[in-house]
């Protein structure tokens, strides 16, 4: 699977009229691209002694935005498996597993702007425009499935959990991108 082959190749088949990767499995790199960056911040801030009452605070980040990292990551693999064995059911869970995570990101990131490395401020702000991008992109892909779908319990349910958290995220990323920016031009 695409884990283990070359950024490039990813591109090349993402790109070439193939079923698959496709929007799914790019939501969910991008994901990972953002999950990345919270890592790098925090470990760009081990160290420091400036921070060094945030550490305990700080370890437990950066082992969920790995753990997050791997999850996309294997998520990438996931949406092509499931997206070629025609099941739209469980390719819709996978994208809103994206989604469900991607919150679980975003949520890292606010208190990086006080407990981060401030050279990186921009990086937290970044990792919090991708993985707002990968839901966004995710929820399109959980909606064309739920399209398909007769359970009309399980769909307005979901719409539901993906609208509240569209809300909440966006919200986030507004506030991040307020603190950053006075953060940068200050």
């Amino acid at each position: 699977m695409y884990c283990n082959k070359s950024l490039k190749e990813y591109l090349d088949d993402l790109a070439a009229r193939l079923p698959t990767p496709g929007g799914g499995s790019a939501a969910a790199l991008t994901a990972g691209l953002g999950s990345a960056l919270i890592s790098m911040v925090v470990n760009f801030t081990f160290g420091k002694p400036k921070y060094a009452k945030y550490e305990d605070q700080l370890k437990k980040t950066l082992k969920r935005s790995e753990k997050l990292r791997n999850e996309f990551l294997n998520l990438v693999d996931l949406d092509v498996v499931t997206y070629q064995s025609k099941d739209i059911r469980q390719a819709m869970k996978v994208c809103l597993r994206v989604c469900r995570l991607c919150l679980e990101g975003i949520k890292l990131c606010p208190p990086l702007i006080k407990k981060g490395n401030p050279n990186l401020i921009s990086d937290v702000a970044v990792a919090v425009v991708l993985l707002e991008a990968a839901f966004m992109s995710a929820a399109f892909n959980v909606e064309i499935n739920l399209k398909t779908m007769a359970d009309k319990k399980l769909t307005t349910r979901i719409r539901k959990e993906l609208k509240n958290k569209e809300k909440l995220i966006k919200r986030i990323r507004l506030q991040m991108e307020e603190k950053v920016g006075k953060i940068i031009s200050g």
